[in-house]
């Protein structure tokens, strides 16, 4: 009878000033909202089946992603999987994230 193993990297989430400003700015609600949603970047930032997720390709930029939350706000981020970091760079609503792709 064999040992079944299963191993699962956890990544730390960092959120830079002016993303957390951002949050902090919300209502209680959405605040709460958000930090759930990017919460579950720590188990898989990576884009997959659901389409919450999606890798933005901007030429000679780093990859970033960005992360659909309940259908009001976007966060963009970058995952530095050598030190199992995702880095949040800006939180906003969906409609100010249209304007903003490729700046990233």
């Amino acid at each position: 009878m064999g040992i079944s193993w299963s191993w699962t990297l956890t990544f730390r989430i960092l959120i830079n000033r002016r993303a957390l400003e951002s949050i902090r700015s919300l209502s209680e609600k959405s605040r709460r909202i958000v930090m759930e949603k990017l919460k579950t970047l720590q188990e898989d930032p990576f884009p997959g089946s659901g389409s919450d997720k999606e890798r933005l390709y901007v030429h000679g930029r780093e990859d970033t992603y960005r992360l659909h939350i309940s259908r009001t706000f976007t966060a963009f981020y970058r995952i530095h999987e050598q030190e199992l970091e995702v880095h949040v760079l800006a939180v906003m609503s969906i409609e100010q994230a249209h304007k903003r792709y490729g700046w990233f």
